[in-house]
């Protein structure tokens, strides 16, 4: 059995301060494409026109997801080994402190051909911390919470990543209509600078949580292993490629619509910045409230389920996602984001988190997570943008072959989670999972078959 869930007090600081963690990881990541789709191409590729300035700048972006895996099996491997709490307060510096120096940089125009190389190791120290700050703030949660109430406190991590993305979204939107001519001057420096409050209040927190009791009971009882990272694909191989697969459609479609769905409803359709942020805004509001709907729902009917429909729904909505952005309507639009990302996106990401942590034991289970969900963001997720830019120049501005891709996505993540196995009634203390869920096999299946509330 799993050790005691902490108090209530203890359980709302670690709730905040994985929430917290989270919002400063994807505020740093979100503006950073936000960024490149509204100012990166002139300011460190003005040597190109705006399509491929565009495209150079997703590059970057993309480049970012390189470093991901790495960094998600550094700090996974002591996060297995040391304990979770430093690695959480590691990876919150370095993604911080990378973020708020992209607002200090020169642009081209001021020191060349050091301006996009800065940017870009910037962007790779960003990528280095992030492949495991939000698993690390998901594990916490997942150790820390109450039987039966695992997918609804492992939401508070994509909690708060949602919040991050509407606030960075928000503050982009503010800058961009009070900073008027600005922009390209100052104004795009302010989302990045005001990072640093964040990664203030995300400090104080982290810092007075105490190690998770999963960790503590695992370490008591047996020795840390070696290569973690290893071992999880050693032990659980069928478990460690359904992450990689269950991340593909969630993390692309996360990026697609809020990142290059912005530089499509302004470059290519010609509406206003005004309109495309308010509809990721709206998006993600939705997708807050989606999530943590289906987080809960993972509770009582199982994580593959409400998953699956995720994925499946994501892939009906494709085509009828880009109708709607096209009539150039803006309440349509805003109908678009709201309806893709409250339900597509928020079925997959609402139990995404804990039944990534349920699906390894507790010696292994920080660097299973990490470093199988970033190869899927390397594969899928940092990619993507930049992959819809050229889709839509090769198909002269339609965004059907973008449709397309979103289907075939979410197509293949539909189908890793179901060769998956079930995990919602999982002993989160056990160390191996995969023995538990062999013992479990039967019973799980007929629970899918036949779900109940």
């Amino acid at each position: 059995m799993p050790p005691k869930a902490g108090s209530p007090s203890t359980l709302r600081h670690v709730l905040m301060a994985a929430a917290v963690g989270s919002a400063l990881e994807w505020y740093d990541f979100f503006i950073y494409g936000a960024a490149s789709a509204l100012v990166f191409g002139p300011l460190f590729f003005p040597k190109y026109d705006a399509t491929i300035g565009t495209m150079a700048s997703f590059a970057t972006f993309a480049v970012g997801f390189l470093a991901r895996p790495f960094g998600g099996l550094f700090f996974g491997h002591f996060g297995d080994r040391w304990g979770r709490k430093p690695m959480l307060v590691a990876t919150l510096l370095l993604v911080g402190g990378s973020t708020f120096a992209i607002g200090l940089l020169p642009t081209y125009d001021q020191v060349g051909i050091w301006a996009p190389l800065m940017l870009l190791g910037l962007r790779l120290l960003q990528g280095f911390g992030a492949g495991a700050e939000y698993g690390g703030a998901v594990v916490m949660s997942v150790e820390f919470a109450p039987p039966g109430q695992r997918g609804l406190y492992g939401a508070f991590a994509p909690m708060g990543t949602t919040a991050g993305n509407a606030l960075a979204a928000s503050v982009f939107w503010l800058v961009t209509t009070y900073s008027g001519d600005h922009l390209l001057t100052w104004g795009w420096r302010v989302p990045f600078l005001v990072s640093i409050l964040l990664l203030g209040l995300g400090i104080y927190i982290r810092a007075k949580v105490s190690e998770t009791p999963v960790f503590t009971e695992a370490r008591r009882k047996k020795k840390p292993l070696k290569l973690p990272a290893f071992e999880a694909v050693r032990r659980s191989p069928r478990n460690f490629f359904v992450v990689v697969g269950a991340r593909l459609a969630e993390n692309a479609l996360g990026y697609l619509y809020p990142v290059f769905g912005l530089s499509y409803v302004i470059n290519n359709l010609g509406m206003s910045r005004g309109v495309a942020i308010t509809g990721v805004i709206l998006g993600n509001i939705a997708l807050v409230c989606g999530l943590v709907f289906f987080a809960w729902l993972s509770d009582r009917v199982g994580r593959r389920p409400v998953y699956i429909f995720g994925a499946l729904f994501s892939a009906a909505v494709a085509f009828p996602f880009f109708l709607l952005v096209g009539t150039r309507d803006p309440a349509l639009i805003y109908l678009a984001f709201i309806i893709e990302m409250g339900i597509g996106s928020g079925a997959m990401f609402g139990p995404q988190a804990v039944y990534f942590a349920e699906l390894f034991g507790p010696r292994l289970r920080y660097s299973g997570f990490a470093f199988a969900r970033e190869l899927g963001s390397i594969i899928a997720g940092g990619p993507s943008p930049f992959i819809a830019a050229v889709l839509v120049s090769l198909m002269a501005g339609a965004p059907w072959g973008v449709a397309c891709y979103a289907i075939f996505l979410s197509l293949i993540t539909a189908f890793s989670v179901w060769c998956g196995p079930e995990t919602y009634k999982t002993d989160i203390g056990a160390d191996d999972v995969e023995d538990a869920e062999e013992e479990k096999e039967k019973p799980v299946s007929a629970l899918l078959l036949n779900p109940s509330p």
